[in-house]
């Protein structure tokens, strides 16, 4: 695995929420039948967490899987164990119909934290982020302006985002436009 760099050198931006590019992380991208035995089996033997239920996470430490699709999963892992992760799970996934790929360095992941970043996500993407629809140990693919991303919440002030290393640029941009403290809309935080 090449070294890690940032595709915008860990770029922050301090505002209605603070935003933090984050340092290099593990991700593998799994594609097959995410209710086949073997797979599941695989997931846990390898990432040591079970396979989220739809629109799910599932964390154990530095270990998660984030429900993408009916049939993928977003594998979670330091980022210097990405390439031994997959080749455990490939051993694994012997007899099953299933693909496992090493996506670190195609991705980038982006850090909110702070109280209003429901208000930041939702200028951005078509997502009840009421309390009661969106929080945390669940997560949602979609886009973010004109961007597809993904993003889930750790707790109730931090949320990761995630989106193509080649967009790192622009969803910087629209985040830390969307957290300018002047452009506050206080709908969730009253």
């Amino acid at each position: 695995m090449s070294d890690v760099h940032l595709a915008l050198g860990g770029a922050s931006f301090d505002g209605l929420v603070k935003i933090t590019e984050l340092p290099g992380q593990g991700m593998v991208t799994l594609r097959g039948d995410l209710a086949d035995k073997t797979i599941v089996q695989a997931v846990q033997h390898a990432f040591g967490v079970a396979l989220p239920g739809v629109r799910e996470t599932a964390f154990d430490g530095e270990n998660g899987a984030l429900w993408m699709s009916p049939d993928e999963a977003l594998l979670l892992c330091p980022y210097a164990e990405a390439e031994d992760r997959v080749s455990a799970l490939t051993g694994h996934l012997q007899g099953a119909h299933a693909l496992a790929v090493n996506v670190s360095d195609a991705r980038s992941v982006f850090e909110l934290k702070g109280r209003m970043l429901r208000e930041v996500i939702a200028k951005l993407a078509p997502v009840d982020m009421s309390p009661d629809a969106f929080g945390p140990g669940m997560v949602r693919r979609t886009r973010m302006a004109q961007v597809a991303a993904a993003f889930w919440m750790d707790d109730a002030s931090t949320a990761r985002v995630v989106c193509f290393r080649s967009v790192a640029g622009y969803m910087f941009d629209i985040l830390s436009n969307a957290a300018e403290e002047a452009s506050a809309v206080n709908y969730f935080v009253r």
